[in-house]
């Protein structure tokens, strides 16, 4: 019997401590994913082209910039003048600031249907003008009739001539007529020099 027993306590003493107890399953095998396709190169976004690039367009860019405005032959300063081209190059804004006095300020435009140069006029004195015409030699002429100009029902032409000048500044030479355009005569004559750096 002693033996016997040994031999169930042998047994008994083979059995893992586990026993009785169920494994855990094995964890399931990884979802392997199809490699990821090539990234494909974007092409970049086309540029906008401006539709204002022909040489028409470009015929009163000398008058871009930032200026101090003269009377032509004196050196005491009248206003600022700022000449800015707009929309793609599509318009060019005046913004006149004199010195003394209410300012005014433009948009000149060429019209590609009509085929010549428009400017819009207005004033802190109410004026509203509107200017047509084109380079001529050179120079930006341009023409409109003024309402009031010479005095109250006095209506009349003016004419208004741009030309750069080799020192690098603009020249705006302003006539009048009352005769519907038979004889001109001065009315203003501006000289635009370049605004210095630091300069407001």
């Amino acid at each position: 019997m002693i033996r016997v027993a040994a031999i169930a306590a042998l047994a008994l003493s083979a059995v893992p401590a586990s026993a009785g107890f169920q494994s855990p399953p094995p964890p399931p095998p990884p979802i392997l994913l199809p490699p990821a396709a090539p990234a494909v190169p974007q092409s970049p976004a086309p540029l906008i082209q401006s539709a204002c690039t022909t040489a028409d367009y470009r015929a009163f860019d000398f008058w871009v910039g930032e200026w101090d405005v003269y009377p032509n032959g004196s050196t005491t300063q009248v206003a600022t003048s700022s000449i800015e081209a707009m929309f793609a190059g599509c318009a060019i804004r005046e913004t006149w600031k004199p010195l003394k006095g209410g300012g005014g300020g433009s948009f000149s435009h060429y019209d590609k249907e009509r085929r010549y140069w428009r400017q819009a006029w207005v004033d802190s004195n109410g004026a509203r003008v509107d200017f047509d015409g084109g380079p001529v030699d050179g120079k930006m002429v341009l023409t409109g009739h003024w309402a009031n100009v010479i005095g109250k029902g006095q209506d009349g032409l003016i004419r208004m001539t741009y030309s750069k000048r080799p020192d690098g500044s603009v020249r705006q030479h302003g006539e009048q007529s009352t005769d519907r355009g038979l004889t001109w005569a001065t009315s203003f004559d501006f000289i635009y020099k370049p605004r210095k750096a630091g300069e407001k």
